[in-house]
């Protein structure tokens, strides 16, 4: 299970340190692509493999679905760590979540979430005023 946040400044060549604990889980190779709510997603090659194939049964005949599906994968690409820990982000994904040299790193159970520092405490701040509504309406769906 991916957890946890962790601070990393990405570099002049778009260059991300990914924690170790978070590269036990993924491995050397994993699938980075655009996320929700103006991050990345990061998904292990089995995750990654297991996420397709839900995908691939979304009916084609739903507008929906095919935006979804094209949104997902028309950026998503295979990154490799190289030696001291980093992966290559490239330009488009850097500009979808809005990347500048500070970054969040985040697990959220079985991907990881690459966001801006600016993003991410907008984000933290909404959530912390909203927890308890959030808690609630949760409630109903069994949690």
């Amino acid at each position: 299970m991916l957890m946890g946040e962790f601070h990393h400044n990405l570099d002049a060549k778009g260059r991300l340190i990914v924690p170790a604990k978070f590269r036990e889980q993924l491995g050397d190779t994993f699938v980075l692509t655009r996320g929700m709510d103006g991050c990345l997603f990061g998904y292990a090659l089995p995750e990654w493999t297991n996420l397709q194939a839900k995908i691939g049964q979304l009916p084609l005949t739903k507008k929906d679905a095919r935006t979804f599906t094209r949104f997902l994968y028309a950026a998503a690409i295979e990154c490799t760590v190289d030696k001291q820990g980093r992966i290559n982000i490239p330009a488009n994904l850097i500009a979808h979540a809005a990347l500048d040299k500070a970054c969040v790193l985040v697990g959220v159970s079985d991907r990881i979430e690459v966001w801006s520092d600016a993003r991410w405490q907008a984000f933290t701040d909404k959530a912390e005023t909203d927890f308890d509504e959030i808690s609630e309406n949760l409630m109903d769906l069994g949690l």
